[in-house]
């Protein structure tokens, strides 16, 4: 028989059982709709809050000053630890682990515009704080270098002070008043919706450079005038990440008689240990998943393999005829074989189809923050198919190899006898 023959048998065969051949795809298609609507979705919540994370900064940590909790350098526990205006110049030369490390002063300012005014958090940092701390552009420029080194008296405004300084006037050129000090606006921030905050939303703010906030804006008595609330550093990758971290506490354990060891001296916001803590449980999260409709294939599996094994001995005499009158065993198995891949292939095809369909669905509607829709990708597709074509092939190598198996004697005397 060919192949051609072989195959139009074997549909013929599928269509004359229309309603087992469909239950029996319905628990393939359902095992495969399952896998691929489970991983999408948990696809798109670990994308949804790495997203939104980000807002906040990019593998930022902040080194905020806190309360020594160790003897150290013959001083007791429990000092205050406050950081100086130079201290990221040494800190920063002595952690080639860091790519940044940088300081930043805030205050609250009063603000005023010709058209409005009002108290608004002020901060004053490096040029790269706008990198790290996700703060994109809309009009104008951050400042730069050059700015932070002479002190020019620029600001950069978040995206509600601007609204609420200007409304729907143009800001940049304009000039902005802080505590009666003028300073030219040279540009505008891009909206973001941030999800976390130490000192209020990015938004919210004036920013200004470094330099310019110290000399104008100094904290307050009974603080130092070069006294600064933290600094930023961000590791040149998640592998010197660790080593930033012994780098800067070992450094500022020197500068200022604490125990590198003291976390409490010098408490930090780490978003990168937070984005491994995240990875960690969304990894385990897509396992979980990926594990139950992988048990749900392979149950719609059985189901196909039973199926079978009931349609060989509902066959019995049809293989004994077929065996008498001169068809091989090979011929006979490749026929049952082939009746399971194409109920497998079929269903699983048409259930990947939906669960693809349903996602297009889905990402049509508007998605909540933290939920980046319903992502599939290729990964997803080979994934769904490898694993269909397993469950295809282990669910009918036995009923095809029981069906090869039948005596053809045996076969026409059970059918005659029944």
């Amino acid at each position: 028989m060919s192949f051609r023959d072989l195959l139009a048998d074997t549909i013929g065969t599928l269509w004359a059982h229309k309603r087992r051949t469909f239950l029996t795809m319905f628990g393939i298609a359902w095992g495969v709709i399952s896998i691929t609507l489970m991983m999408a979705g948990g696809e798109g919540m670990r994308v949804g809050i790495d997203t939104q994370n980000q807002t906040f900064g990019k593998d930022v940590m902040i080194f905020f000053t806190g309360r020594t909790s160790m003897q150290a350098g013959g001083m007791r526990a429990g000092r205050a630890t406050q950081w100086k205006a130079g201290d990221y110049l040494q800190v920063r030369k002595e952690s080639p682990a860091c790519k940044y490390v940088m300081p930043e002063l805030g205050n609250e300012l009063q603000t005023r515009s010709l058209y409005n005014s009002g108290t608004i958090s002020t901060v004053g940092s490096l040029p790269p704080f706008a990198e790290i701390r996700s703060v994109d552009v809309l009009d104008g420029r951050f400042y730069n270098e050059e700015d932070n080194a002479e002190g020019r008296r620029v600001a950069f405004l978040g995206s509600d002070a601007k609204k609420q300084l200007f409304a729907e006037r143009s800001a940049v050129g304009e000039t902005i008043w802080l505590n009666g000090v003028p300073y030219t606006v040279i540009g505008t921030m891009k909206p973001k919706d941030q999800n976390s905050s130490y000192d209020g939303f990015d938004t919210r703010k004036v920013f200004l450079p470094f330099n310019s906030m110290l000399r104008d804006f100094p904290n307050k008595a009974p603080a130092e005038p070069d006294d600064v609330d933290r600094l930023l550093v961000a590791p040149w990758s998640l592998a010197t990440h660790v080593e930033c971290v012994r780098q800067v506490r070992t450094t500022l354990g020197r500068l200022h008689n604490f125990d590198p060891r003291d976390e409490e001296a010098t408490p930090v916001w780490d978003t990168i240990k937070g984005a491994e803590a995240r990875r960690l449980i969304f990894d385990g999260m897509e396992v979980f998943l990926g594990a139950v409709g992988v048990a749900t294939l392979f149950l719609g599996g059985l189901s196909v393999m039973n199926v079978m094994l009931v349609s060989v001995r509902e066959r019995t005499r049809e293989i004994g005829v077929r065996m008498a009158l001169g068809a091989t065993r090979r011929s006979i198995l490749r026929q049952f074989f082939l009746e399971t891949v194409i109920v497998a292939l079929i269903s699983g095809g048409t259930g990947l189809a939906i669960a693809y369909g349903l996602c297009w669905l889905v990402d049509l509607i508007p998605m909540p923050r933290f939920f980046a829709g319903m992502l599939t990708s290729w990964k997803l597709g080979v994934l769904s198919i490898g694993l269909l074509g397993a469950v295809a092939v282990l669910s009918g190598l036995y009923p095809a190899s029981r069906a090869a198996e039948v005596d053809p004697i045996e076969a026409l005397r059970f059918e005659a006898g029944g």
